[in-house]
């Protein structure tokens, strides 16, 4: 066999075995992405039946409602347009309020309720934790946060 050969042979196999790990590594990406939907976007179909992903909007007022002695919580999340009923069955995170805005991770279930397995508490820019402003607060520095944020 001649020296060329044994390059091309090396060649295409080095070539197929890249292909090969691209292909399992882009197929191993697909299973883990969860995209993000609205509720318009939930109820005009456009979010998987069978895959995980996430649904954001607002939390509805007056929407909350707990099962008694569980921790299942039932909420409707909208984008003002749509909504989207939820159930989750956990601790819901500390800035979790109505009217405050929520990204939930899940799947939609066979009663088009969204059923969530991590919810997440979205606040706005302005927010900062109350340990750290207590010790802005105390050392005079309260004044110097980002410009145009709001005082707490």
């Amino acid at each position: 066999m001649k020296a060329r050969h044994k390059r091309l042979g090396i060649i295409v196999v080095g070539l197929a075995a890249l292909g090969l790990a691209a292909f399992l590594v882009l197929n191993a990406l697909e299973g883990n992405l969860s995209y993000f939907f609205s509720p318009t976007e939930v109820a005009e179909g456009k979010a998987p039946a069978d895959h995980i992903f996430r649904l954001g909007g607002l939390v509805e007022q007056g929407s909350v409602t707990r099962d008694a002695g569980s921790l299942t919580v039932k909420f409707v999340v909208t984008d003002m347009a749509q909504s989207v009923n939820v159930a989750y069955s956990g601790i819901l995170p500390d800035l979790f309020a109505e009217g405050q805005g929520v990204i939930a991770q899940g799947r939609m279930g066979p009663d088009n309720v969204f059923i969530a397995e991590e919810v997440l508490a979205k606040h706005d820019e302005t927010y900062m934790p109350p340990e750290v402003a207590d010790a802005l607060e105390k050392s005079g520095k309260m004044g110097e946060r980002h410009p145009g944020s709001k005082p707490l």
